[in-house]
């Protein structure tokens, strides 16, 4: 190992097509061993990172010519020898593990990214790479309609309590409003999510349909003190749902169709589902609402599954009834974990969305579990949560970027 060198290249200036063939074709005229490299553009902006492995008789040879390059090119070149330690040290390092920690909201400011980098670096954290995901921001943006996603990729040694430490302080940055985070392992099942389950009313629906359908009968009032107080887990939901049920018997059938036609659809749910189903990812409903209601979704937008709630209907009537098993928190859990046996899948490889108390079961059975514009029990006990823009942040926290996924 004595004749080996090792250099670390980095260059620097204007970005122009064909610079990294420059390079490397020097290094390959050499037959130098490249360790590493990494490129980065920020506008018209290059910063290209080479380490390379030679012997000494060439290194200074290599050295020589990629410097003579840049000047003919008008970049900067930058070289520094790394001892043979030191870069085996490096490599003993990458055995740690990943990390992804997501951003988002209407707009990320200076001061949010610094509070995060922080958090990450007080906690003996390394950040490899940071990248946004969301296209490129105007200089005058709608503050009611812009995103903005960034993404940074860190590396470390986290025990369990020192990863719900992360959680907690990244936690506390986005509690100061405007930021929505996704703190995930890097891993395998990460990079291979296939199945989404979804909650429907107040998720995917800007409304509960069962206070919609009390509406029509009369009985408004009392189905929405009934229905708030089992989404903030003060009473047991399969009591409340059939509490609920019983006060709209008598109500005409035809009024569950009119009330579908004009359901208020939650920001960036067509284009969640257009993009999902664009690349492969397997859709289900899994609601404490109705059925009436989720099929009118799956057939609107594409859903692969639908399970809620039946309502019983004779002569055109509501009876006050439901039929079979009522779908509460403990069933759409399992419901989940048949839709993974039955797509061959694991658990970790399933995501579920919802803003309720009986979301729960199936947020932490899921490997990625997402609280979307949640009840504040489901936000303190949600690994991830969606508050600042649409549905199709979700999207972002599965790692997709807007200049691969639009067109």
């Amino acid at each position: 190992m004595e004749d080996i060198e090792i250099v670390q290249v980095n260059i620097f200036g204007v970005d122009k097509p064909g610079l990294t063939t420059s390079f490397t074709e020097i290094l390959a005229r050499y037959d130098a061993f490249i360790l590493d490299i990494g490129q980065a553009n920020i506008h018209q902006s290059l910063t290209l990172g080479i380490l390379f492995r030679s012997t000494k008789d060439k290194s200074g040879f290599i050295m020589k010519d990629l410097l003579f390059k840049a000047s003919e090119l008008g970049e900067q070149i930058r070289f520094t020898l790394i001892p043979v330690d030191d870069y085996n040290a490096w490599v003993a390092r990458q055995g740690k593990n990943r990390y992804i920690i997501t951003l988002l909201g209407r707009t990320i400011s200076a001061r949010q990214i610094a509070d995060v980098s922080n958090v990450i670096f007080r906690h003996g954290l390394n950040i490899d790479a940071i990248k946004r995901l969301t296209g490129r921001m105007a200089l005058e943006v709608d503050a009611n309609t812009a995103k903005s996603a960034i993404e940074f990729s860190i590396r470390g040694m986290l025990s369990s309590d020192e990863r719900h430490a992360v959680q907690a302080d990244l936690l506390a940055v986005s509690g100061r409003g405007g930021l929505d985070f996704s703190f995930q392992k890097d891993d395998l099942f990460r990079r291979a999510r296939r199945l989404i389950c979804f909650d429907m009313d107040s998720t995917l629906i800007g409304t509960e349909c069962i206070d919609e359908l009390a509406a029509r009968a009369g009985v408004g009032d009392q189905v929405k003190e009934i229905t708030a107080s089992a989404m903030r887990g003060e009473i047991d939901f399969t009591e409340s749902f059939t509490r609920r049920v019983a006060l709209l018997e008598g109500l005409d059938e035809s009024v569950m169709e009119d009330i579908a036609r004009n359901l208020p659809y939650n920001e960036g749910l067509e284009r969640m589902m257009t993009i999902l189903k664009r690349v492969g990812y397997k859709t289900a409903i899994l609601s404490g609402g109705f059925t009436y209601f989720g099929k009118y979704l799956q057939q609107k937008f594409g859903f692969d599954y639908v399970y809620a709630n039946d309502l019983e209907i004779k002569d055109g009537k509501l009876t006050g009834k439901y039929l079979g098993e009522v779908v509460d928190g403990r069933r759409k859990a399992e419901l989940l974990r048949l839709l993974c046996q039955f797509e061959g899948i694991d658990l970790a490889q399933a995501v579920a969305v919802g803003d309720g108390a009986n979301d729960l079961p199936m947020l932490n059975l899921a490997g990625l579990g997402i609280a979307y514009h949640a009840k504040p029990k489901v936000m303190a006990t949600a690994r991830q949560s969606i508050s600042t823009i649409g549905l199709d942040g979700l999207l972002y926290f599965l790692g997709l970027k807007d200049s691969s996924i639009e067109g």
